[in-house]
């Protein structure tokens, strides 16, 4: 079947109304079809078609759930980790990135311009894995020259969504 960008210059499906469905499904995955359809000026049947066109094409590669991890398992550990390595001859960054990423701990792994090449997100349930993690397993990897860990604290704001957190009241001005 045809990509998808060459569908849509060719007129096949308007891009702005593809890029519209893209929008409204990140935002919010369940929306039902009917509503999508009602939104977007199209039958059911055309979104249902072009979601599941979106999802061949490897445009939408999946749904999640965002989780509150201080409501739900607050105990999970999560470490953003700096990587350094040496690319390698013909293959660059991508042998060592897809080997990194196949890692159950990693969740995330994308390449970086800066002081470092690999940023990957870990999972992990306590402290002690994610060390092991980083000694065992990503730093045994002859092209890794070095790594930073760190560890997320709290989170504001995750995916798009805001975690409900209370703030204290603002202070008022004193004046004279």
């Amino acid at each position: 079947m045809e990509p998808l960008a060459k569908r849509a210059e060719r007129g096949h499906h308007s891009p702005l109304s593809m890029d519209a469905l893209i929008d409204l499904l990140r935002h919010n995955p369940l929306m039902p079809r009917e509503d999508l359809a009602r939104l977007l000026g199209l039958t059911v049947d055309e979104v249902n078609a072009r979601v599941a066109e979106l999802e061949r094409d490897g445009v939408i590669l999946g749904y999640q759930t965002v989780i509150n991890r201080d409501k739900w398992n607050p105990d999970t550990v999560t470490a953003v980790i700096e990587v350094k390595i040496t690319p390698e001859r013909d293959g660059g960054f991508d042998r060592i990135a897809s080997r990194i990423s196949k890692f159950d701990e990693v969740q995330s792994c994308y390449l970086m311009s800066g002081g470092y090449d690999l940023l990957v997100l870990v999972e992990a349930e306590n402290l002690r894995q994610v060390a092991t993690f980083v000694a065992e397993k990503l730093s045994t990897i002859e092209a890794v020259v070095s790594t930073a860990t760190r560890f997320r604290l709290k989170t504001y704001k995750e995916n798009g969504a805001f975690h409900h957190f209370d703030t204290a009241p603002e202070r008022l001005s004193v004046s004279p």
